[in-house]
């Protein structure tokens, strides 16, 4: 395989590069920074934006296989920001895509992109796509997610999408080293009953879906021209989770408690008045943080397994030990 990767020098996007490097694949890394690890995987690297047309369609070109996984996330900011970011620049890398002759297409989305603010348990992937956003990155991503869908079979080209869910392990960015920092402020508070249950990724499993789709995926394949959720085969009660993490890093567990609407009222506020001040950061609360926490959101793993062939490797009892040991090395505790 001849793979691009775009975000290569990310979270997931240098998982999924590592596993191609591993099994001898040729690997093109395309981001706008500077990853020095990717020169010692021997991965190329070219530095660009993606809305930039010409280098995005020199960089695809010699290329049978295309994982598009860099994105603009967050769950603040300008909208136009994130449709430049995710829906201008997936436009922009289909088409040099299509025109390079590609033969697979493999878009990471996100399970936001189906968030309608209710509770989602066991959700399969048919779960259709919510019509109205709380944040702009759900929404620009869910447009992305159909531009790409709706290009399967152009120029010959078979797409998919997946939607990996809460991705965590060693080298999080973001997700977890974020939030043992905000218990570790007393900032970290159970929103509605606490008894939600979601599904989690482990980041190598993410990526093992990843290459899964790919190798399967043509024109004629059961999940061309289709997204799917990825994560752990079995969901988990998220406050408890976050809990015995928390406990495993010796800090106190969570249990100051407010109502969902109380969170959901307070992210109305700090947005009006983030937007209206113009200040810089992000609200501490936000409408869709405030019912993502409250809500269920969990997904089966059935149809990715059934149409090609995700088996993921870390069950999450090992992939939770990996995860609090590499937190205990990068925070001192122990």
């Amino acid at each position: 395989m001849k793979a691009l990767v775009t975000g290569g020098g990310g979270f997931l996007g240098n998982a999924i590069v590592r596993r191609l490097i591993a099994r001898g694949d040729e690997v093109t890394s395309l981001s706008r920074g500077s990853y020095p690890e990717l020169d010692r995987l021997g991965v190329r690297h070219v530095r660009a934006d993606l809305a930039d047309c010409d280098t995005v369609r020199e960089a695809v070109r010699g290329h049978d296989t295309v994982f598009h996984v860099a994105a603009k996330a967050g769950v603040w900011g300008k909208r136009e920001d994130f449709w430049r970011a995710n829906v201008e620049g997936t436009r922009n890398l289909l088409c040099s895509s299509i025109d390079a002759g590609v033969e697979r297409f493999v878009y990471t989305s996100s399970p936001s992109v189906c968030f309608d603010g209710g509770d989602h348990k066991n959700a399969s992937n048919d779960l259709p796509r919510a019509e109205q956003f709380l944040a702009p990155y759900p929404e620009t991503k869910a447009v992305a997610e159909a531009c790409v869908l709706d290009a399967n079979g152009e120029g010959g080209m078979a797409t998919c999408a997946l939607r990996p869910h809460l991705i965590f392990g060693p080298g999080d960015p973001h997700i977890l080293p974020r939030l043992v920092q905000s218990a570790r402020d007393g900032k970290l508070a159970i929103v509605g009953p606490g008894d939600n249950e979601v599904t989690l990724t482990y980041v190598e499993n993410g990526a093992i879906a990843h290459l899964a789709a790919a190798d399967a995926l043509k024109l004629d394949a059961p999940h061309a021209g289709k997204a799917y959720f990825i994560g752990q085969p079995q969901a988990v009660q998220l406050w408890p989770w976050i809990n015995s993490l928390l406990e495993r890093l010796g800090e106190r567990p969570v249990t100051r408690k407010v109502s969902t609407r109380a969170a959901y009222t307070a992210g109305l506020v700090m947005e009006s008045v983030w937007r209206g001040f113009r200040l810089r950061g992000e609200p501490r609360m936000t409408r869709f943080v405030a019912l993502q926490l409250a809500t269920s959101h969990s997904y089966t793993m059935t149809p990715a397994e059934r149409d090609f062939g995700y088996k993921p490797e870390v069950e999450m009892d090992e992939a939770l030990d990996r995860t609090v040991e590499w937190l205990r090395e990068t925070t001192g505790t122990r």
